[in-house]
């Protein structure tokens, strides 16, 4: 048992990296517990592992006292002077008290401790190696899916993606090999969990970093980003440079780049779309492809405007189920009242017939 144990902790260190000063000492913290457990022992004791042979030893740990109260906790100074003249009062000395049949015991418990030891240190390589991809694209293999997740192998580590961060247009069967954007990693006490996800914005502004290098060296900026995963998103993008062009950039040449993207997300619509420092610019832009006659902010309330638009162009402003509206809204951060012409006409006039109203009667 003794070499057996040995071999198993330098095959422990060489192979997992586990310290053997680390499981040497949870090995004989938990030889303690076993020997009080199974041998209703209450007596203060230490265990000593041999790292070298393998060999264990158990002892009690007594006090010196002048007259002793508790035979488990105490020795006599008489007692202890005839072991040798140099104890003193208040010394500790350590009597072996190692069970025959301890051996048994000890394989067992060291076998626990062990598989304890190797499963805490795979939860803590897995935590450490994914932790430093969070907030990252991975590639993975769908592994399976039931009806709260679909798992996806990363490299050996299975991450975790809901029903929220799936794209509602997308089917996953096992062995597919899809981009993944990791939103979280947990180290619990059931383990290292890896959450991974489809749907979220942060996925779009890392494939954008990917096929875009003036975007990854900083050049163009990603300002903003809406998306209704699986359908469509608009992406508010600027440049650094004068000289580049922040949305022809992100485009590519003939469409080369944002095409690439598309093709990522399985025909996911792309507007990319100018940011502006100047508000009505940006929201017009913002609602591309429509065209924008004016915007009208809220005096009562910064964050609130209306867009009016020509009249033949207030479908396509508001988008079909009011999407494009919607996006704009998300991407701007305003709350954005769309008008055709015509409307917006009105409103304006009706007030003025009032005064003209008020004004007849004052001068009758």
């Amino acid at each position: 048992m003794s070499k057996e144990m040995v071999s198993a902790l330098n095959t422990l260190e060489e192979e997992k990296g586990i310290k053997k000063e680390v499981v040497i000492e949870a090995l004989e913290a938990a030889l303690v517990s076993a020997y009080k457990r199974n041998y209703d022992q209450a007596q203060n004791v230490e265990v000593d592992f041999d790292e070298k042979k393998g060999d264990i030893h158990v002892y009690a740990v007594k006090e010196v006292v002048e007259d002793v109260e508790d035979s488990q906790q105490q020795v006599s100074l008489t007692d202890a002077l005839a072991i040798n003249k140099d104890y003193e009062l208040e010394d500790h000395i350590k009597f072996e008290v190692t069970p025959k049949n301890f051996g048994r015991i000890a394989a067992q418990t060291a076998k626990q401790v062990i598989l304890q030891r190797v499963r805490e240190a795979e939860r803590e390589i897995v935590y450490n190696k994914y932790s430093e991809y969070e907030n990252e694209i991975v590639t993975g293999e769908v592994a399976r899916r039931d009806n709260r997740f679909v798992y996806v192998d990363l490299n050996g580590v299975e991450a975790v993606m809901s029903k929220a961060d799936q794209i509602p247009t997308e089917r996953y069967e096992p062995h597919d090999h899809i981009k993944v954007y990791v939103t979280k990693v947990e180290n619990s006490g059931k383990g290292a969990q890896v959450f991974v996800s489809r749907s979220t914005p942060d996925l779009l502004k890392r494939l954008f970093e990917q096929e875009v290098p003036e975007i990854f060296d900083g050049t163009v900026e990603i300002v903003s980003v809406a998306r209704e995963a699986g359908d469509r998103a608009k992406v508010a993008v600027r440049s650094n440079d004068p000289d580049i062009d922040a949305v022809g950039t992100c485009v590519g040449p003939r469409g080369q780049r944002v095409q690439t993207i598309v093709n990522e997300l399985n025909g996911e619509n792309m507007d990319i779309v100018e940011w502006e420092d100047d508000a009505a610019k940006y929201i017009s832009n913002a609602l591309n492809p429509a065209e924008v006659l004016d915007v009208l902010f809220d005096e009562e309330n910064e964050r609130a405007c209306m867009v009016i638009v020509p009249d033949y162009q207030l479908s396509l402003a508001i988008g079909k189920r009011g999407q494009n509206a919607r996006l704009a809204a998300k991407l701007t951060g305003y709350k954005i009242d769309i008008k055709s012409e015509t409307d917006a006409s009105d409103l304006v006039e009706e007030p003025d017939e009032e005064d003209t109203t008020d004004s007849e009667s004052d001068a009758e």
